[in-house]
């Protein structure tokens, strides 16, 4: 059962809880969430992060999972997309860099290879094999909110899906758009 809103723990506070996983699953080929609006213009207009130049790009949320990925719990995110990739998902694969530096492990799946894993129908977040984090998302990729939801069949189904992917996916370094 999904809990209200003013039950909601914030995602640093999951983090910080965490103690030994955090698992991720993205299956859109595009989201426009606002605090990654610019980056993605300034993308599509060529500026180009490069690793080095760490200072341009380390953000308060890389500390965060630096800082988890430091207490030994182990983050991974696997990414389903589309292939040709969109122009968004070629955007995310330029900067998956800084994820990795903070300590991330990133997989990709191409969306055919998906066929037979039963999915659920959004993007989401496990902790600790104990409370999964939806986010929604509108049509046009617009943040909708997030729910909690400590349901077993539920948690069961996010982690069966995410491991399936994960066995399934391509590791960041090897994945080429």
């Amino acid at each position: 059962m999904p809990q209200s809103k003013q039950q909601l723990a914030t995602f640093e506070e999951l983090l910080d809880s965490a103690t030994h996983c955090a698992a991720h699953l993205e299956m859109r080929d595009s989201y426009a969430v606002d605090y990654e609006k610019s980056g993605f213009a300034a993308w599509k207009d060529g500026r180009r992060l490069r690793p080095e130049d760490r200072q341009t790009w380390w953000t308060p949320w890389l500390d965060l999972i630096a800082r988890t990925t430091a207490r030994g719990v182990a983050i991974r995110r696997a990414r389903i997309v589309s292939e040709p990739v969109s122009e968004y998902t070629r955007f995310l694969h330029s900067g998956t860099f800084k994820n990795i530096a903070a300590g991330e492990e990133v997989k990709w799946l191409p969306r055919r290879q998906v066929s037979g894993i039963a999915l659920p129908g959004n993007d989401f977040w496990v902790f600790d094999d104990h409370l999964v984090r939806f986010n929604h998302f509108s049509g046009d990729g617009d943040d909708a909110g997030v729910e909690h939801v400590e349901d077993p069949d539920v948690i069961r189904l996010c982690l069966h899906a995410f491991e399936a992917v994960w066995e399934r996916g391509v590791p960041h370094e090897e994945y080429e758009v």
